[in-house]
């Protein structure tokens, strides 16, 4: 499924990622307590993982990147509400999106007895030393979401498909303009998110092999000529980095009244940073503008026009898989995976379990994120 757009942006980001630096920051985010809201929920669907706490619990390392990104927190609360629930202690730690910082807990928690490693990375190639002195433990590590790259260490990868959400983003917009029936030519500018991340790989690739033949016939145009993915890259997914670049594409191609018809943007902290540049400086009329999360802002923003979609993962439903996938292997067994095939991290294809997004517009939203109980009506207000 991957075509020939989809290996140009892989062998791009192979090279971007050897040469992203580290982050700057040095704040250490210690454990973040599990909401209340998906405690409760977590609780009754991992009754069903295992009896892990017959002859004792086991302690499972959960390695997350930052608190700064809504769905972060949202991950590890879930992750370590169900772990918990099934019988596990949880180590859970947030690394303030500095890679130093990561790789001290790692080894923290192969130092302090972890049985089991569920990493999500900031730098996927970046861990190398602790995947190693995981390895010579004896230690499984799960990849969470985001691919650890370039490390036999990794036993299993569990993530959405994210060749599929960029699909649905591209296909979403095809539909909006309705490019198979209207000549255009309309323009649009492209936004992703890091390039140490290997998700981005699958997300503008899955889009641009959506939307690249219409803007080979000339439909869609690149006002600002920026199509490449280390053009189109936002270090970090930083919204503020996405609303600097925006402002700077308005003043050089729409400040004279030229339409942006729309936006793909990889995710919702990209498209925020678009939206809020475009709220302070656009005066066209208002693009089509994707997203990916849905975040609580942008769902906002979805309700007041300013995003058409986000594609929605539900964290809920990976947390589940992964802890069936501990589960499995701490157990003696081997875990659910249902992708052999496509996700290489230098050594050799990882196993992968995909969970399916879906599209979120102003049309389903309150069945997706209200009635589920993802969202309260009130934090959506």
């Amino acid at each position: 499924m991957k075509k020939k757009i989809f290996a140009t942006v892989l062998a791009s980001v192979m090279v971007m990622g050897l040469a992203a630096g580290c982050g700057s920051s040095s704040e250490s985010e210690t454990e973040a307590p599990a909401s209340e809201a998906a405690g409760t929920e977590a609780a009754g669907d991992a009754a069903e993982a295992g009896d892990a706490a017959e002859g004792g619990s086991h302690l499972i390392g959960v390695a997350m990147p930052t608190k700064d990104l809504q769905r972060w927190n949202q991950d590890g609360s879930n992750m370590k509400a169900e772990l918990e629930a099934a019988g596990y202690e949880v180590d859970l730690q947030y690394a303030s999106n500095d890679v130093q910082t990561q790789v001290s807990q790692v080894e923290n928690m192969i130092s302090n007895g972890c049985e089991m490693l569920v990493i999500a990375s900031i730098d996927g190639s970046s861990l190398g030393e602790p995947l190693s002195q995981a390895k010579e433990a004896g230690i499984p590590v799960i990849s969470y979401d985001r691919l650890l790259m370039n490390s036999d260490a990794v036993t299993y990868y569990a993530t959405f498909d994210n060749y599929m959400v960029g699909q649905k983003q591209g296909e979403y917009l095809v539909e909006a303009l309705d490019l198979e029936n209207q000549d255009g030519p309309f323009n649009i500018e492209l936004f992703t998110g890091d390039p140490a991340d290997n998700n981005c790989v699958f997300f503008f690739g899955g889009a641009m092999d959506v939307l690249q033949p219409y803007i080979d016939s000339g439909k869609l145009v690149v006002k600002s000529g920026q199509t490449t993915f280390e053009q189109v890259a936002t270090a970090n997914w930083d919204s503020e980095k996405a609303q600097n670049r925006m402002d700077t594409i308005i003043a050089g191609n729409y400040s004279d009244g030229t339409t942006l018809h729309a936006v793909l943007c990889s995710n919702d902290s990209t498209a925020l940073g678009v939206e809020n540049a475009l709220a302070s400086s656009y005066t066209g009329e208002y693009p089509i503008i994707t997203g990916q999360d849905c975040d609580i802002a942008n769902v906002k923003n979805l309700v007041a026009g300013k995003q058409a979609m986000s594609v929605f993962k539900d964290t809920r439903t990976l947390a589940s898989q992964v802890v069936k996938m501990v589960d499995a292997v701490m157990q003696g067994g081997e875990a659910e995976v249902n992708d052999t095939e496509s996700y290489d991290n230098g050594t050799g294809i990882i196993p992968t379990y995909l969970c399916e997004p879906v599209v979120v517009t102003i049309d389903n939203y309150k069945e997706m994120l209200i009635d589920s109980g993802y969202y309260t009506e009130d934090q959506l207000q």
